[in-house]
Parts: structure tokens; C-alpha cells; sequence
């Protein structure tokens, strides 16, 4: 692999991303940027050649965590800086790999030093070696969560915190943070969403022409990247001047009362939780007008500032989609483009008097679309050849509806098919587990062995000592101190003594769902209750950060509409175009979820399986079709696995054939009443109410027998 960075001037199309990575460069305080896209768009390519164009920083001579000369850090562990030289040097792109450790990211202590000699052994992590540079994380979304607010705190503050069994380090962290993610890999969630500045979606160009040019440019750079880079080294040079150039004028910007009240009322009518968004939208603005060589910010700057950093932050549930309403956008802007006190000429009775607004705010030669606001002057390189749409109102998972639709063909059978029918409405579900302890990666389900949790035992370390059991360690240490010469108040301490603790918190699960969407099932007022209560499922197991699968089964065979992903949006979308109809094949549905699971123990045998299986217990395809639905339901039982069997028999006459099942599944059944949480909340105060209506009847019949 080359040295030599593709050139960012180079890359064709995405001017959205583009102008969203140059914000952040001119006013990092915007809050970095999350690239949401489908594979294969360059969003890594881009962001590497960002770090290209970044000015050099002067640094302090010998300084691991990149202290300013001219304003070095207090609080850095390599100071105090009072007397020092100082050197420049290219800002850092540091790359966050997805299995990375905590320790990693904030640095780690030497715990064993820090106890037997009284040193603060300090290494620096990551975040030390982005301060003041680019942090850039690849498949954010796949990324442990308590790992990704720890960034996003770091990022927040600008400072990064070492706390270790009393030894306390911070030191500055203030970086340019990128995110990428795939969203057909599963979302973040909002609470993170909202901690990045602006987000961008984009999507390959369907151009011919411009795919053409694409491959062309990246083939040639592919052969001679050296002399690929310096065609484009002129534009590069300008770009980085130009970024330079916006820096210096960023101060002068003024945010005008119209402007300001612009931002407040378009979060307002969005309704946006929190104020977050009104701040960043504002630096964003100011940003856009400075990269304009403007000193005030215009209406066009709003726009755009809102179209980068709202539509992340519009989602109300884990399916929404991020998205904007233009026209809505296009209103507001318009109602609040005139000062507090306008002329009484305008027809609306609100406080801002409504008003046409005139001159309808300036028109630009950018105008509200591509890549940024030009002004005539703005340099032609940032927006490239062709501008790329990303429209971010299409949603993330709606390209993946046609593939997602079951093909008549594939289940040949003589019943008629009925059409898809709508979900109910979700609600919260009862907590299933899966029963002991595992060591799967942290979530929120069944209870594991993790890094985060209270701690549990002391245990010998395995690896690199990271958290220290003390009290563990002192004890092992403590019967050998006379043998081992101790002399003075200090604890004569070997490696063999040293104890790390045991956490135990909870873990994510596989949670595959084994629905029935046969003709048993296809009473639409019925079928509606099922995917409801589906999609209830499917909303936990975001919440509770699981991978999820889905197989139906129907006519002659079973699907697997879903392999195991953590993409639930995707999961609810294929629930919501599931048809109905055709016979019942129960034993195919549970044999290829047997398969599918068997394929996941092998891929990751640390996530442990829960088996939801959504039927009413029947079977039909021949006369053995119950006999060989047994059988395949007692291999998961011989295997320990998981199972909750979702009972949806209705009717006044029930055979009971889903208990049946559980039971031969070695789990348990629910029926539709008894999954929402608060059903089953209802029922123990209930059933608490009778037990203490029968005590009290007992009581005053004992009474009355005394007296």
C-alpha cells in the first residue's frame, strides 16, 4: 500500500461530505461530522486525504500529548512547560480500529510500578495522539457503546480523564472527530447520533459518466500514486490555503439577531430534543459564511447548516429514518426572516407579523443545493465535477425494500396468498434471558462477564493487568511479607501476588426470530397483533444492543428473510412487507433456524443464542408434519439453547399445541397478552391483590369463629 495519499481534490461527487469534512476543518468546535453510507463510496478515502490539508501545528519539544507553544497545557503529565524549544509538524490522523480496548483509547497505568515503586507510570492512548489532529473512526456503529461515549465525552470536553485505583491523570484532547458507519450493519443510538456536529448521507452516483471517472482516477492512482497526486497537488495547495485563510477570518463572523432566531425557530419546529442542535447549527452557520469569505451569516448559511445538522436527529424511534422536511424547512426560514419588529404589513397574527419577506433572502450562486454556498468567488475544487445526491429523506433502508419482497415462486404452493398487512403499534415487552453467565460482548440482556458491571470475585490476570483487585492483592501478598525480608512500612509485592477483579454486567445476545406467516396466521386483524408484538420484540432487542435474525416460513418451505445483523430497521422493514399464506411447514422453520445458529456458534461462539419462535403450534405438509416439528424442537433442547415461544392461538376453542412446543423447546411460552411488560405488571399486583383479599377474608372468618 501506498504512502502517498489519495489527493481529496481528486475524489468525484459527494459535495455534501465534502463541505461537511471542510466545516469541521475551518471551526473543529462544530463537533465533527458522521458519515452515513452504503460500502464502497469512498467515505475512508476521503477522510484520509482530509488530514493532507490540515496546517502543520508547532508543538512543544519533547511533549508526548502535542502541547501548544504558546499555550501549553497546565494539567499536561509531561509538564509543567516552563522553559522549552518547540518544533512544527503535520496534524495526525489517528485511525480507531473496531476491536479497540479502553486502555488503548485513554492510555493505560502501570499499575504494578504505581504500586511497588510509587511512580506514575503514564502511556499514552489514542486520544493523546489526536490532540489537535483527526480522529477517525471506521464503522463507528460497530463499536461498543460504552467505548463510543467515552469519544464522544473526550470530544465534548476536549480532555480526556484517567481514573485507576486512586491515580489520577487528564491531560488536553481536542481533535476533529470522523465517524463512518454502514446503516445496513445496524444504527447508533440517538443519544450518541446527537453528539455528532453534522451528518451526511451519500450513496454511489448512478451516472455512467461519472462511475467512469471514478474508476479512471482511481486506476491511475493505483498505478503511480506519486504522479497521480501531484496533478492535483496545485488544487490541494488552495484547498489548504483556502481552509487556512477561513480560520483567520472565522472570528470576524457576525450571527445576526435574524440569523440566530432563524436557527432557534427551525430546531423548534423540528422539534429536536435538547439544545444541542441550536448551538451546533449556529457554529455551522458561522463556519459557512467564513468559508464563503463572508463576515456575516445570511439565510443560505442557515439553511444549509440545518439540512447537515438535523437530520440525524429527527429520528423518534430506532426505524425512523434520518430526514429532513424541505418544504417545512422552507417555511420557517420564511416566517422568521424579518427583525423582532417588522412593518404591520404582513398577514400573519403571530409576534414576527408573518410577512412575504420581500426580497425572499439572497440568491446566491450556490443557492440552497450543492456542495456550499460559492459566492461567486468560492473555490470550484471543493465542490468537484459533479454534485452527488445524498438525500438523506430516502432513508437508509428503503433501497433495500424491493430486494426484501419474498418471490412467489419460491413457495409454490396452491393456497392464495394474502397481502402484507400493517404492524400495531410497539410497546414495551417483557426482559427475556438467556439463562447463567456468558462472556459475549457488553449489551443489555442476559448477565455476562464483562469490562464494565460491579465486580464480583478476584482472579489471577490473564494478560496485561488492567483493573486491580487491591484488596484481592494485598491478602495474596500479605502471609509472604517475613519471608520476603520486608523491611519499613512498604509491601514487598511480586507478580504472583497481583489480582484483577471479576465484573459482571450484561451482554448482547443473538436473538433470531422464527415466524409462522402461513394461512393459520393470516386473519388480518390477527396478523396485525403478530407484528406488532414482532416489532415490540425487534425495538427491545435495539434497546438492549443484540444482533437479531429473522426466518419465516410458509407454503412448502422456510426463508431466512434476515441474516443475523445488527441492523433492527432493516428487520422491521422486511416484518412490515412479510405476506401471508400457504400451508404451515413448523419443522422447516425450526431445522434452518438450527442451521443458522449452528453457522453463528462457529462465527462467534461467545454470543449466545435466544430463540423466539412467533406460531400458534400448528403444522401441516404431510401427516408426520407434527411428529417431525417435535423432533426438530428437541435438538435445540439437547443443546441448552434459549427458546420463548410466542403463543398466538386465539379463538374460544385452543388445542395448546405452542406450550406443547415450549415445552419440547425447554423454554417457556407467552401468549400476545401476557409479552408487554405492563400485562404481566398488571397480573402480579393482581394476583398480589387476590393472596391478600383471601388473607383478609380469612382473617375476619377467623375472627367471627372467635367471637
Amino acid at each position: 500500500m501506498s504512502d502517498v495519499r489519495y489527493p481529496f481534490t481528486a475524489i468525484v461527487g459527494m459535495a455534501d461530505l465534502r463541505l461537511g469534512l471542510l466545516l469541521n476543518a475551518v471551526s473543529p468546535a462544530v463537533g465533527g461530522v458522521l458519515v452515513r453510507g452504503e460500502k464502497g463510496t469512498a467515505k475512508s478515502t476521503m477522510v484520509r486525504a482530509l488530514a493532507g490539508l490540515l496546517p502543520s501545528i508547532a508543538t512543544v519539544d519533547g511533549c508526548r500529548f502535542a502541547c501548544d507553544p504558546a499555550a501549553p497545557d497546565p494539567q499536561c503529565p509531561d509538564g509543567p512547560h516552563t522553559s522549552f524549544g518547540s518544533h512544527e509538524r503535520p496534524s495526525q490522523l489517528v485511525e480507531l480500529p473496531v476491536g479497540v480496548a479502553e486502555d488503548r483509547i485513554v492510555g493505560s497505568l502501570d499499575l504494578e510500578r504505581a504500586l511497588a515503586e510509587g511512580v506514575k507510570a503514564y502511556e499514552p492512548g489514542l486520544l493523546a495522539k489526536a490532540h489537535r489532529g483527526v480522529l477517525y473512526i471506521d464503522e463507528v456503529n460497530l463499536l461498543q457503546d460504552h467505548v463510543v461515549d467515552l469519544l464522544l465525552d473526550a470530544a465534548a470536553m476536549g480532555r480526556s480523564y484517567v481514573e485507576r485505583e486512586g491515580v489520577s491523570v487528564r491531560h488536553a484532547a481536542r481533535f476533529l472527530l470522523v465517524g463512518t458507519m454502514n446503516p445496513e450493519e445496524g444504527e447508533l443510538r440517538p443519544q450518541l447520533l446527537d453528539r455528532f456536529g453534522l451528518t451526511v448521507e451519500i450513496a454511489a452516483t448512478r451516472d455512467p459518466a461519472e462511475r467512469a471517472e471514478v474508476v479512471r482516477r482511481r486506476l491511475a492512482y493505483d498505478a503511480d500514486p506519486a504522479g497521480f497526486a501531484a496533478r492535483f497537488a496545485a488544487q490541494e495547495r488552495e484547498l489548504a490555503e483556502h481552509i487556512t485563510a477561513a480560520r483567520e477570518l472565522l472570528p470576524k463572523v457576525e450571527l445576526t439577531d435574524v440569523s440566530l432566531r432563524q436557527i432557534t425557530a427551525v430546531c423548534a419546529a423540528f422539534e429536536v430534543d435538547g439544545l444541542r442542535a441550536d448551538i451546533v447549527m449556529a457554529r455551522t452557520a458561522v463556519a459557512l459564511a467564513a468559508w464563503a469569505g463572508r463576515v456575516e451569516v445570511l439565510e443560505e448559511d442557515v439553511r444549509k447548516a440545518a439540512q447537515l445538522a438535523l437530520p440525524h436527529r429527527r429520528r423518534r424511534n430506532p426505524f425512523d429514518a434520518p430526514g429532513l422536511d424541505e418544504e417545512q424547512l422552507d417555511r420557517t426560514l420564511e416566517e422568521h426572516s424579518q427583525p423582532e419588529d417588522p412593518e404591520p404589513e404582513g398577514d400573519g397574527p403571530g409576534p414576527d407579523g408573518g410577512g412575504d419577506g420581500g426580497d425572499g433572502g439572497p440568491d446566491g450562486g450556490g443557492g440552497p443545493e450543492g456542495g456550499g454556498p460559492d459566492g461567486g468567488g468560492a473555490p470550484e475544487p471543493f465542490d468537484g465535477g459533479a454534485s452527488e445526491t445524498s438525500a438523506p429523506e430516502s432513508g437508509a433502508a428503503d433501497p433495500e425494500l424491493p430486494a426484501q419482497q419474498p418471490v412467489p415462486a419460491q413457495h409454490p404452493s396452491p393456497a392464495r396468498e394474502s397481502a402484507p398487512v400493517a404492524a400495531g403499534d410497539p410497546y414495551r415487552t417483557r426482559l427475556f434471558t438467556v439463562q447463567g453467565t456468558g462472556h459475549g460482548a457488553q449489551g443489555r440482556r442476559s448477565p455476562a462477564e464483562t469490562t464494565g458491571g460491579h465486580t464480583i470475585r478476584a482472579r489471577r490476570p490473564q494478560g496485561t493487568l488492567s483493573r486491580l483487585h487491591l484488596t484481592a492483592t494485598l491478602q495474596a501478598a500479605a502471609p509472604h511479607q517475613v519471608a520476603r525480608g520486608r523491611a519499613g512500612r512498604a509491601l514487598v509485592l511480586h507478580k504472583d501476588d497481583f489480582r484483577e477483579q471479576v465484573r459482571q454486567g450484561r451482554e448482547s445476545n443473538l436473538v433470531l426470530f422464527v415466524v409462522d406467516a402461513s394461512g393459520s396466521m393470516a386473519a388480518r386483524q390477527r396478523m396485525t397483533a403478530v407484528k406488532g408484538a414482532v416489532l415490540s420484540l425487534l425495538m427491545d432487542a435495539y434497546q438492549r444492543r443484540d444482533k437479531i435474525g429473522m426466518i419465516t416460513f410458509r407454503g412448502a418451505d422456510a426463508e431466512l428473510a434476515l441474516p443475523p445483523t445488527s441492523s433492527v430497521e432493516v428487520g422491521a422493514a422486511r416484518l412490515e412487507s412479510l405476506p401471508t399464506g400457504g400451508r404451515t411447514p413448523l419443522a422447516a422453520g425450526l431445522l434452518r433456524a438450527h442451521e443458522v445458529l449452528r453457522v453463528e456458534r462457529l462465527r462467534d461462539p461467545d454470543r449466545r443464542p435466544l430463540l423466539v419462535v412467533v406460531t400458534d403450534g400448528r403444522a401441516t405438509g404431510g401427516r408426520d408434519a407434527l411428529a417431525r416439528s417435535q423432533r426438530a424442537a428437541a435438538l435445540f433442547a439437547a443443546q441448552g439453547t434459549a427458546s420463548v415461544v410466542l403463543d398466538c392461538e386465539s379463538g374460544p376453542v385452543r388445542l395448546g399445541l405452542a406450550r406443547t412446543l415450549a415445552g419440547l423447546l425447554g423454554g417457556s411460552a407467552v401468549s400476545l397478552d401476557e409479552l408487554r411488560a405492563e400485562g404481566v405488571a398488571s397480573l402480579v399486583r393482581e394476583n398480589h391483590a387476590n393472596r391478600t383479599s383471601r388473607a383478609t377474608t380469612t382473617s375476619i372468618a377467623s375472627l367471627r369463629k372467635a367471637a
